[in-house]
């Protein structure tokens, strides 16, 4: 599988589920969203482990790591056996996911982004695609469209940028592996060129009308399903969105600025927001930037009922609730 199979890296909210609709519109790539399957790898022991398992997982990272040592060939071992694994599995999903004659099979997993070193080693042959957006507007829509537009509970939750950027920045300046980068301001705003240069980067013909991404269909499965099922093309109308949401919020922007106070000026210019130019679009907005009117649908009352349900839920009474049901549900399902 190993050259059939295209690794797309990204934060989470920067447009890949858009490009990974738009790529599975081709005729040679066919993918299924998020399958997860390399981040659970990875924490095996012997790459990297886990801080809870129901077995003890320290005694497990000496193990292997003692057994890899004692092969022939050591890690190398390792990874030849990680990757048969991953074949087996890849090459299954590639099997019930394509349409016809697909060459590549594509991985859309963020989580992916965190476990690059060892990915990198399972995987050096396959294609990977990175994909990286403003950082205001990747954490401005993570906040909105999961934690109903609270920042401070986002961040507390996940500080998604300084834990996504410094690592994909540090593996594109390594390029070891054939990468193409490209930007998700660049994907909306000039979709032609962008599919252009990825499917030569790929060597695939180039075929506009996968831009017209909603005329394949894609397995359900983790990812957005909020903008890409609105439009049938690439939109610019998210490209700015969080310039209007913290021109009037400094607490908002204090956020924002903190997580990339400790990215280094090297890994922001490698990301394509030099520190320089960082805050350009929002020094040049008007004062008076009429805030963005809020969409409703069924998912986003859904995510606000969530939001708002696990906002301290541990002092909140539902959370007694919630424990005692999840408690009563482990017996039930036990045997």
């Amino acid at each position: 599988m190993q050259e059939n199979l295209i690794f797309l890296i990204s934060t989470p909210r920067s447009g890949s589920t858009l490009l990974m609709r738009i790529l599975n519109a081709t005729q040679q790539i066919c993918s299924r969203p998020e399958p997860h399957l390399m981040p659970a790898l990875a924490h095996l022991g012997f790459w990297e482990t886990v801080e809870k398992a129901p077995f003890d997982q320290l005694q497990a990272q000496a193990a292997i790591r003692e057994l890899v040592a004692a092969f022939p060939n050591g890690e190398d071992d390792y990874y030849e056996a990680c990757r048969a694994y991953c074949d087996s599995l890849y090459q299954k999903m590639h099997n019930i996911s394509k349409q016809s004659d697909e060459r590549y099979f594509l991985d859309k997993t963020p989580a992916n982004a965190l476990v690059l070193p060892f990915l990198m080693k399972v995987y050096p042959r396959a294609k990977y695609i990175f994909l990286t957006r403003h950082p205001a507007a990747i954490f401005s829509s993570y906040a909105s469209s999961f934690f109903d537009g609270d920042y401070q509970a986002a961040v507390d939750f996940n500080p998604i940028l300084s834990r996504y950027i410094p690592v994909m920045a540090q593996a594109l300046r390594q390029n070891s592996v054939p990468i193409y980068h490209c930007s998700y301001e660049a994907l909306v705003s000039s979709p032609e060129d962008t599919l252009r240069a990825i499917s030569a980067f790929l060597a695939i013909p180039f075929q506009a009308e996968a831009l017209n991404y909603q005329s394949a269909n894609v397995a359900k499965g983790l990812g957005d399903p909020l903008g890409v099922e609105k439009h049938q093309r690439p939109v610019q109308s998210s490209k700015a969105k969080w310039v209007s949401e913290l021109i009037d919020d400094k607490k908002k922007f204090e956020i924002v600025a903190k997580q990339l106070a400790g990215v280094t000026e090297e890994d922001l210019k490698t990301w394509g927001t030099p520190k320089d130019s960082l805050w350009n679009e929002l020094e040049d907005a008007s004062p008076n930037a009429k805030k963005r009117k809020q969409e409703w649908s069924r998912y986003i009352l859904t995510r606000k009922l969530l939001a708002r349900m696990r906002r301290d839920i541990h002092n909140r009474p539902h959370g007694a609730l919630v424990k005692k049901l999840r408690f009563y549900c482990d017996v039930l399902l036990r045997g």
